[in-house]
C-alpha cells in the first residue's frame, strides 16, 4: 500500500471527498498539521510514496500573509519532485509555480468569493485527467502557473483550474473534493468572509451530488498520471 503525505494549513480544510477514493484503491494518506500545537512540516524521510499540498484558506505565497511554514514546505516540495514523487496540490498552487519560477496574483485583502463553478477541458478527452472538473475558486487569489506547465484545464474566466508540471505534479485552483461543510468551517475560522453566504452555501449543497459524480473521473485521471497504483 502506498501513502501519501498530506500537509493541511487550516483545521477546516482536509481531503474532503478525495479520502473514499483515496481508502477505495488502497492509498493512505497521512496528515501533517503544521498550525498545531507541536505541529511540523514533514522530513524528507516522511513524504513515504507522495505528497499532498491543501489549500491554505488567506494565507498564501505572494505577500502579505504567507503561509508561515512557507520556506520548509518550499523546500520539501523540491525535495519531493527530486525524488520523482508525486505532488499534488489543491489550491496549494500558490507553492508550485513559486518553485517553479511562476508568480501568483494577489488580492489587496483576501477573502471568501463567494463563487464557483465547472472547468473546461482542453486538449482531447482521452489525454486528460478531467471532463467537467469543479473549480471552486475559494479565495481572492489565482495562480499562474511557469510557462512549461500543460493548462489541463481552465475555469468560466480563462483562467488555469488544472496543470501539469513534469511528469509528477498536477496543481488544482480549486478543491475538487470540496464538502460544503469545508466551506462552512473556514468562513468560520477566519474573519475574511462574505456578509451572507447562505445562498452561496445553499448553491454548493444543491451541486454536492454532481460534484461527487464529476470527482470519480478526475481521480481516476490523477491516479493515472501519478502513477499512484503502480
Amino acid at each position: 500500500m502506498k501513502t501519501l503525505a498530506v500537509i493541511q494549513h487550516t483545521s477546516a480544510e482536509y481531503l474532503g471527498l478525495i479520502e473514499d477514493h483515496l481508502e477505495g484503491r488502497r492509498i493512505r494518506f497521512r496528515y501533517s498539521r503544521p498550525f498545531a500545537s507541536g505541529g511540523r512540516v514533514p522530513k524528507v524521510g516522511q513524504l513515504f510514496d507522495g505528497l499532498v499540498l491543501l489549500g491554505g484558506g488567506p494565507w498564501g505565497s505572494a505577500g502579505g500573509r504567507n503561509v508561515p511554514t512557507l520556506i520548509e514546505e518550499l523546500t520539501l516540495t523540491k525535495a519531493a519532485l527530486q525524488k520523482g514523487l508525486p505532488v499534488p496540490r489543491h489550491r496549494a498552487g500558490r507553492t508550485a509555480p513559486v518553485h517553479h519560477g511562476g508568480w501568483l496574483g494577489r488580492a489587496d485583502r483576501p477573502q471568501v468569493r463567494g463563487r464557483g463553478g465547472k472547468a473546461r477541458r482542453r486538449g482531447s478527452a482521452r489525454r486528460l485527467p478531467a471532463g467537467a472538473l469543479p473549480a471552486s475558486h475559494l479565495w481572492s487569489r489565482r495562480p499562474l502557473p511557469p510557462p512549461e506547465a500543460r493548462i489541463l484545464a481552465v475555469d468560466s474566466g480563462g483562467y488555469p483550474a488544472l496543470f501539469q508540471v513534469g511528469a509528477n505534479a498536477l496543481g488544482f485552483t480549486g478543491h475538487p473534493g470540496i464538502k460544503a461543510a469545508i466551506i462552512e468551517d473556514l468562513i468560520m475560522e477566519f474573519e475574511e468572509a462574505p456578509a451572507d453566504p447562505g445562498p452561496t452555501l445553499a448553491r454548493l449543497r444543491e451541486t454536492q451530488a454532481a460534484l461527487e459524480d464529476a470527482l470519480v473521473p478526475i481521480m481516476t485521471g490523477v491516479v493515472r498520471i501519478l502513477r499512484l497504483m503502480d
